[in-house]
């Protein structure tokens, strides 16, 4: 016989009854639905509610029919044990977390964003700019045609954030409504795809992007929205949480497939390698390659096929001369390579006496200076007018290099070509760091805000330094740090472009002018290196004008992804690894060439 005290307290029985209710919630019986074994295609792949289907032998058989270059998701799984016991070599449990947001308890933000505004998807630019922030994120690109045919479509929203000065795609989020997909009598909702550019440079996009399509949804009258998040993502998991986002008990099954492939084999071995290595060491792991890692924290690592073994740091690899690496190496000699050859280049100087760099500013008016030997953007100042910062700036350069260069200012735009075997595999603008004033933070608080997200989105090779030259640069623009920048107000807070001091990269790749690609292999066929980053100052990608600015032996290939750096590195180390309808694509683009 029980006593008062063993009795359910109320509050704990509204406890178990919450538990019970999000436990169960979007897990309904079929008999509970009007449609049965719903799939919805949304580009990247389908969406697969797994609550439609009475049988998990339907539900196994619908995964089956998954496209070979998306991804399906089979979502709400009411018994996803019983579906993996009926194939366990095809699918997997997806180790990601479910988290929803009751519209019931849901508060709008109270400041909206000015810098920025979110709409609804509505041109093919729209969904070209959507497809490189995929690719920018590895996430699945999405046909174009299936943005554009499903704008208007009540069952996916598809919204877009835009910079409000520049109009350009800053991120991009997709919404399903249930009650439209599949007659959902609990009239949910679920979030999808949220993607915000590494180099975009407003804080709060993605956080803009979900409140708006959750009040989108709760518009309609929908009764929450759901969201599936790996269970590491710290940092978005935080997000969704602060905005009250709860963990519900709903899984997810997907299929062992080659975009998946991380999520199923586990952790692997932590290798240490930077993005830079780690992306040439995947590339050859997919192809068969043996690795052999001898000093991760400074990129050194073997590779062998067939015999056949190849020493690299990163991009430099034995089959680089020590001849080709000490043209590289130093600046001067650089350029004196590449100007033999018929490259154009800035006019330049080595004489740093007072009279020498006085007279040089005075025929130039505006100047660089660089160490002559030195990378990651190190000791450089460009656009430097004046003769007592010149000074400085020598001195500066000095601490990295004993000998200084000056050259003429070429105003314009840094464009990196990487040349792998004699071809131009990867052309991108590189552009300073910059930030946009909000009206409410100073330059410095502006600056580490933006330096954490480009050392997030790049695995902290890029930041912003709080050093001297980001000094000058911002007193030339006439600001201090602690002052607040205006909203919509862009500044630039370095000159150089390089990614270790925070700049970002535009692939052009597509773009560039014909005779700025001729530069780049003349320049790199003179030095007679066979993986090599050639830096030009253009006015204009698509234009022929430019000048030569310097080589580098050990360009990142991480950079300049989709473009395939890291697939036509390992051609050329190891072409007998290419498949066979890898060899005949590049026969034919040769041909075609």
């Amino acid at each position: 016989m029980s006593s008062e005290r063993d009795k359910p307290k109320p509050t704990a029985n509204h406890r178990l009854k919450r538990i019970r209710q999000e436990g169960m919630s979007s897990l309904h019986s079929s008999h509970a639905l009007t449609r049965s074994n719903v799939t919805l295609d949304c580009g990247w792949g389908r969406l697969i509610f797994g609550n439609t289907f009475e049988n998990p032998e339907d539900l196994v058989e619908a995964m089956r029919n998954e496209h070979p270059t998306q991804r399906d998701i089979a979502f709400y799984v009411r018994d996803p044990h019983i579906v993996l016991a009926h194939a366990p070599q095809e699918y997997f449990l997806d180790p990601s977390h479910t988290y929803r947001l009751d519209f019931t308890v849901y508060r709008p933000a109270r400041r909206r964003r000015t810098t920025f505004h979110i709409r609804r998807l509505s041109t093919r630019s729209d969904a070209e700019a959507i497809n490189i922030i995929h690719a920018e994120r590895g996430m699945v690109p999405v046909p174009p045609d299936f943005f554009w045919s499903h704008r208007d479509a009540g069952m996916v929203t598809m919204l877009v954030a835009e910079d409000a000065k520049t109009g350009d795609i800053l991120g991009s989020v997709m919404g399903v409504d249930h009650k439209k997909a599949f007659d959902d009598p609990e009239q949910g909702s679920s979030l999808w795809c949220l993607a915000v550019s590494p180099s975009a440079p407003h804080a709060g996009v993605g956080e803009s992007l979900l409140r708006r399509l959750a009040e989108q949804f709760q518009a309609r009258g929908a009764a929450y929205m759901d969201l599936s998040v790996l269970h590491d993502n710290e940092q978005a998991i935080a997000l969704y949480e602060k905005l009250g986002f709860r963990r519900v008990n709903v899984f997810a099954v997907k299929r062992k497939n080659q975009i998946n492939e991380k999520l199923f084999v586990g952790d692997q071995a932590e290798t240490g390698l930077n993005p830079y290595a780690q992306i040439i060491v995947n590339e050859a792991l997919r192809r068969g390659i043996h690795v052999d890692i001898d000093d991760a924290k400074n990129g050194f690592f073997r590779l062998s096929f067939g015999g056949r073994l190849i020493r690299c740091r990163e991009s430099l690899t034995d089959l680089t001369s020590a001849v080709a690496l000490s043209i590289c190496d130093d600046k001067r000699m650089t350029r004196k390579v590449v100007e033999l050859a018929g490259v154009r280049v800035p006019d330049q100087i080595t004489d740093t006496s007072p009279e020498a760099i006085s007279a040089f500013l005075q025929e130039h008016g505006s100047v660089v200076v660089k160490p002559a030997r030195g990378e990651q953007g190190k000791g450089i100042a460009v656009g430097v007018s004046d003769l007592e910062t010149l000074h400085i700036a020598i001195e500066r350069a000095r601490q990295v290099s004993e000998d200084v260069l000056l050259e003429e200012y070429y105003p314009g735009h840094d464009l990196r070509l990487v040349v792998i075997n004699g071809e131009v595999v990867a052309a991108a603008l590189r552009l300073p760091a910059k930030v946009i004033g909000d009206g409410a933070a100073t330059i410095r608080q502006l600056i580490e805000t933006q330096s954490r997200r480009r050392s997030s989105a790049t695995s902290g090779e890029s930041t912003i330094p709080l050093d001297e030259e980001t000094e000058r640069c911002i007193a030339q623009a006439g600001y201090a740090m602690d002052d607040c920048l205006a909203s919509g107000v862009e500044l630039a807070v370095r000159k150089t472009a390089n990614l270790h001091t925070g700049g970002t990269i535009v692939d052009v790749t597509a773009q560039v002018h014909r005779r700025l690609i001729e530069a780049a292999i003349r320049a790199a066929s003179a030095i007679d290196i066979p993986v090599t980053g050639i830096d030009l100052m253009v006015k204009d990608p698509t234009e022929p004008d430019y000048v030569f600015i310097e080589a580098n032996e050990r360009p990142g290939l991480a950079n300049h992804e989709p473009q395939p750096t890291a697939e036509r590195f390992i051609d050329l180390l190891f072409p007998r690894s290419m498949t066979m309808p890898e060899r005949q694509l590049q026969q034919k683009a040769y041909r075609n060439d």
